[in-house]
């Protein structure tokens, strides 16, 4: 299994490249303080609903790193089993990606052990990036973010599309010093769209390598 870089190495060559938030595992564009970004832009939980991956999403070797998120942050999502084992496991292992990204903005994964085993190339910059913009605001998350609406299409042996909605209106970001969450008005930018490219590793696992989100987008809305 190749080894990624740990969340400290990777921040610092994402703060040298100076990249700027145009897709991420929150998806959003602004800073972490923006208003529109103070609804946690892809937070991601441990719900009830969240179940692992599946043994086809993985080979017999392949061990996954352990994602535990705080305790006032939840995730739920819908639609986790489509009867097809292929799809099955990219959900699975996009709902761990999700949740990865959580987890180190939470500060639960603080090597990003996880960050990296679910997330390759403009995914993993992306994800870096806005875990990064959330440090620099000393801020975390709180509250439930809903995924729903989840379509997979698979293309080919080793690449998936997978396009989902989050309902971000009960979820916020929260200021690490006060531990007040920055509570906002629900608006059409409470819902966003994502649009993903997995690939699956050699390991088994279905890594998030492209992910773009529109924040407000008319088919997520209620």
């Amino acid at each position: 299994m190749n080894r990624r870089p740990t969340l400290i190495a990777a921040l610092a060559l994402t703060a040298t490249a100076a990249l700027t938030l145009s897709a991420c595992g929150g998806g959003d564009e602004g800073s972490a303080k923006d208003k529109d970004s103070d609804k946690i832009a892809g937070v991601d939980t441990g719900g009830e609903k969240s179940a692992p991956p599946n043994e086809s999403s993985a080979s017999a070797t392949e061990e996954r790193p352990k994602i535990e998120l705080p305790p006032d942050v939840t995730l739920v999502f819908e639609g986790e089993k489509t009867g097809d084992q292929v799809k099955d496991a990219v959900l699975a292992d996009n709902a761990e990606r999700m949740r990865a990204v959580d987890a180190a903005i939470a500060g639960t994964d603080t090597n990003g052990e996880a960050l990296a085993f679910y997330n390759t190339g403009k995914a993993l910059e992306a994800a870096l990036s806005w875990v990064n913009q959330f440090e620099e605001a000393g801020a975390t998350m709180t509250g439930e973010v809903r995924y729903y609406d989840r379509k997979v299409t698979i293309e080919g042996e080793k690449s998936a599309v997978l396009i989902f909605c989050a309902d971000e209106s009960k979820g916020f970001s929260k200021d690490k010093k006060t531990n007040k969450a920055h509570k906002t008005p629900v608006t059409k930018n409470s819902y966003v769209l994502y649009n993903t490219k997995l690939d699956k590793s050699a390991e088994g696992v279905w890594q998030t390598s492209q992910i773009v989100s529109s924040r407000g987008a008319a088919q997520c809305q209620p």
